[in-house]
């Protein structure tokens, strides 16, 4: 077994500037870049999901055909993926060679990303290859931000001050999700370079101001790249997620793919490879993943709230995206060309009450705890999820919208003061690679989650889906023959056009429409027909998703309530940053990491 020894910490005089030389005003300068960096990331997330019909539209290609099916996913997931796959590496990089600089790095990465995702000039496949991969290259500039984020910003501030900090940079994070749609619903029907476009100004802007005005405060220990531990972990994880996105899709005449031998094949062996990473993880002098962080109670409960938290709320975006563009706005006199833009529109409720808590519980939670602000937050966001199954498909707004908003107000509850309980709970010298673990157990979560509400979704629909669609079609003059079988057609064509805001009925009939009268036609392809087929099935689909977000949600508050107590700051706790104590510490006692993590030397 390799020895566990770490290299000594290196000099003051070589490894950062010190808070007293950058002054007061420092830890602002820092709050607003970062929070400027994970506002665009996270917009760049979710901002092609609402766009998605007029991306497709413009490059010329039919996501809807069953050999384009995978480009629809790869646009969707893909920056997810990556920035799960590639953010505790850019920690770790992070802690060895200066955060403020990799953060920068991640800046530059994505603003040029952004640059070649404007200037698309491909059509048909070769377009959506050409997206897909320069949206990869975006994840890798998103993950360098993600990354070290959290931790420039648990440097800068003192103990006392650190939930705001984290709550404000965690208000950006996830809210940007919620204004990508609204963005992207507003520029993509002008023209869809211009979602990529509007991330240039704030990139180039954002690149300079970092590279003039970041320093590294926090401790840097140069070690060797554990190039093991990155390669399986990358492999395994890259092998699950693609698993996940290929088993949403159908095979052979299974309505989804997870009978599928490729699907199979990614899950098992991913699973396998991701078990190897672990046991490596325990027998490297300076490993990728930091076990020994797990002996910290707060860091580890933290961490299982904060991943089934995600899962129960990653695929919530897309469920109700679906249920607005394919049922109740073309119900309530929407065109389907206009529902893109009013789905943001219709969401902001949710993103009003995230706003509204998730600063206030950060401040509050530094001062009194941060355990019954997390706790209570999931239960808050468990019991919308039921008031959401209790919520008819045809809803008064005013219901939707109360509901969004308190599942918004108790997801701020949740997501500063959780943020705020790990990074405190971290030394100084694995703030980058923890807030690094945090994030790719968030983003692969996200993916999870994803994954299981199109299932379940799917699910609920194939089951009773071609029943109605047979007798639907029928009832309006269509073949009995020609029915059955578009009724028997894999039910994720039925979800996907809905997502993208498609009314599939002229497209599944085809040449046959025009053998049915006016009136017939009128009727099969207007506003009310395909999202009043649906309803009864999506409502069951959507049953079935909801009640796992609950479980999850009330699993994540239980997690929460389990982080271990922390001192709450008094008047005469130092000023001075964590790392910088702890830098301290190390350096006059002489300790090493693991001993600092076993101490857990954090402070509220």
């Amino acid at each position: 077994m390799v020895s566990q020894t770490q290299e000594p910490a290196v000099p003051n005089d070589e490894r950062t500037t010190t808070l007293d030389e950058l002054g007061p005003h420092y830890k602002w300068i820092a709050l607003s870049n970062t929070t400027l960096g994970m506002l665009v990331a996270t917009i760049n997330s979710s901002i092609v999901l609402i766009a998605l019909p007029d991306i497709f539209k413009g490059i010329h290609l039919n996501p809807l055909e069953p050999g384009n099916t995978s480009y629809l996913l790869w646009m969707m997931m893909g920056f997810l993926v990556v920035t799960a796959v590639l953010v505790v590496s850019f920690g770790r990089l992070g802690d060895m060679f200066g955060r403020a600089r990799m953060y920068n790095m991640g800046f530059a990465v994505f603003t040029i990303a952004s640059i070649f995702l404007a200037v698309t000039w491909f059509d048909g496949s070769e377009a959506a290859l050409w997206l897909i991969g320069w949206r990869v290259v975006q994840g890798v500039g998103g993950a360098f931000l993600m990354a070290n984020s959290s931790a420039i910003l648990t440097d800068a501030f003192p103990a006392d001050q650190r939930g705001l900090a984290l709550g404000i940079n965690g208000v950006a994070a996830i809210s940007g999700s919620f204004l990508g749609l609204l963005i992207g619903g507003i520029l993509a029907p002008i023209h869809w370079n211009l979602i990529f476009l509007v991330s240039v100004p704030f990139g180039l802007v954002g690149t300079i101001w970092a590279y003039l005005k970041l320093r590294d405060t926090g401790v840097r220990r140069h070690a060797d790249i554990d190039w093991w531990g990155n390669i399986t972990f990358a492999v395994g994880l890259i092998a699950v997620l693609v698993g996940i996105t290929y088993g949403i899709q159908p095979y052979g005449s299974s309505s989804m793919g997870w009978t599928s031998p490729l699907v199979l094949w990614c899950l098992i062996g991913g699973l396998a490879v991701l078990a190897a990473f672990c046991v490596i993880e325990t027998r490297v002098a300076n490993p990728l993943f930091n076990l020994h962080l797990f002996q910290i109670k707060s860091f580890t409960w933290g961490n299982i709230a904060n991943l089934v938290a995600s899962l129960g709320r990653g695929g919530l975006q897309f469920i109700l995206i679906i249920w607005l563009q394919g049922i109740w706005l073309p119900q309530h006199g929407y065109d389907y060309s206009r529902t893109p833009l009013w789905a943001g529109i219709y969401m902001l409720p949710m993103t009003i009450g995230f706003l509204m808590s998730a600063p206030v519980s950060g401040v509050i939670s530094d001062r009194f705890g941060t355990k019954w602000f997390t706790s209570v937050g999931m239960f808050i966001t468990a019991g919308t999820f039921g008031l959401l199954i209790a919520l008819p498909v045809d809803f008064e707004y005013w219901a939707f919208a109360a509901i969004l908003l308190i599942n918004g107000i108790g997801m701020g509850m949740f997501s500063a003061p959780n943020r705020a309980e790990v990074m405190n709970s971290l030394p100084a010298d694995a703030r980058g690679v923890g807030a690094g673990m945090m994030t790719t157990f968030q983003n692969a979560a996200m993916v999870l989650s994803i994954g299981f509400f199109f299932s379940l979704m799917i699910a609920g629909l194939s089951s009773n889906l071609p029943a109605a669609m047979s007798d639907g079609l029928m009832a309006n003059g269509v073949p009995a023959a020609q029915a059955t079988q578009i009724a028997n057609l894999p039910a994720v064509a039925v979800l996907f056009a809905a997502f993208l805001g498609v009314n599939p009925i002229h497209e599944l009939l085809g040449p046959n429409l025009s053998a049915l009268s006016e009136q017939q036609q009128a009727h099969l392809t207007g506003l009310d027909f395909f999202p009043q087929l649906i309803s009864g099935p999506f409502a069951d689909g959507l049953a079935m998703a909801f009640a796992f977000a609950i479980v999850a949600c009330v699993i994540g508050g239980i997690a929460s309530l389990l982080t271990g107590p922390q001192k709450n700051p008094t008047a005469d706790e130092p000023r001075e940053s964590v790392g910088a104590e702890l830098a301290g510490i190390a350096g006059e006692a002489g300790i090493g990491p693991s001993e600092l993590v076993d101490e857990q030397p954090a402070v509220r």
